[in-house]
């Protein structure tokens, strides 16, 4: 059974696709309250606007920071915020960190793409 999802203001098919979707206990950084992750997207259907701000932030207990630079997914029809693309997604290589320590900022991450749920309408297809 596949999922369809859909922007929640101008009922867009964003093409999002439930097998690049990562599992609810997946690991990252940000935390996954109120969100969907994805791997991969179909960028055709979105806008992409670089964020970049000199503010205090807290996502949890301990990821904070002062400036953050993130990337906003716009629904390319409407223009609203659907989520926000983050760096924290597994390694691009195999490779076992520096020192082999386990995966660090030294190795690229791929991106991860954040949907939030207010900003999705999913339906079910069967």
């Amino acid at each position: 059974m596949a999922s369809i999802y859909n922007c929640t203001e101008c009922e867009t098919n964003l093409n999002l696709h439930t097998i690049n979707l990562y599992p609810p206990d997946f690991y990252f950084e940000a935390g996954n309250k109120g969100t969907l992750s994805f791997a991969s997207i179909d960028e055709s259907k979105f806008r992409f606007e670089k964020e970049d701000k000199i503010k205090p932030f807290f996502e949890t207990l301990n990821y904070w920071g002062i400036q953050r630079k993130r990337t906003k997914i716009k629904c390319k029809e409407c223009g609203h915020v659907v989520g926000y693309v983050y760096d924290d997604g597994p390694p691009l290589t195999n490779s076992p960190g520096q020192f082999g320590l386990g995966p660090s900022q030294v190795i690229p991450r791929a991106p991860r793409y954040r949907f939030k749920t207010k900003a999705l309408k999913i339906t079910t297809e069967t």
